[in-house]
């Protein structure tokens, strides 16, 4: 099996509750599961766009794990995708596609609950509508999109015991990818 990557996108880990306790566990698998901290790598905001190419290139499983607020993903996220994915790097007419076939995952932090993000709920769609464009970018350059992993509900419910199931469900999830 090849080890996976998980590509960390939290601009404020210390005030983390769920996406921090994904990592503390996710760092005890190190023979299955390497973490890359986008935040804690480029504090500055400038990119190593070949390391992040080689990274990308060394792992046949992606996943962008990452709180979503603002109905989207954190900045620095959308910076990389800007940066990384690159013509002739990822697409283009004369590309190599050097993420074709790699299987890509999202994995989404949401504070609100499930019924929030329905077309009945509060903000009237899914989310899996509104992760739509990433669903497009990663099909554009021929990578295999998977289905999300999302865990709803932590602005209302940060007990223990619901923290402790994002763990056990996450840890779940990865196991069977």
């Amino acid at each position: 099996m090849s080890k996976i990557l998980v590509v960390l996108i939290h601009p404020n880990m210390k005030e983390s509750v769920m996406n921090r306790r994904w990592v503390e566990e996710l760092e005890k698998m190190p023979n299955k599961v390497t973490v890359h901290d986008l935040y804690a790598n480029y504090p500055d905001a400038i990119i190593d766009v070949k390391r992040e190419q080689e990274l990308m290139e060394q792992h046949d499983k992606i996943i962008f794990q990452f709180p979503f607020y603002w109905f989207n993903c954190p900045p620095l996220y959308k910076q990389w995708l800007d940066e990384v994915l690159t013509y002739g790097w990822a697409y283009g007419r004369k590309s190599n596609y050097k993420l074709s076939g790699k299987k890509i995952y999202l994995a989404v932090s949401i504070g609100i609950d499930e019924q929030g993000y329905s077309t009945a709920g509060k903000y009237k769609h899914t989310m899996e509508e509104f992760l739509i464009p990433f669903k497009a970018t990663f099909e554009y350059i021929r990578a295999d999109y998977q289905k999300p992993f999302l865990f709803y509900g932590l602005e209302r419910n940060s007990t223990d015991e619901w923290i402790n199931k994002g763990v056990k469900d996450y840890l779940d999830f990865i196991e069977n990818i």
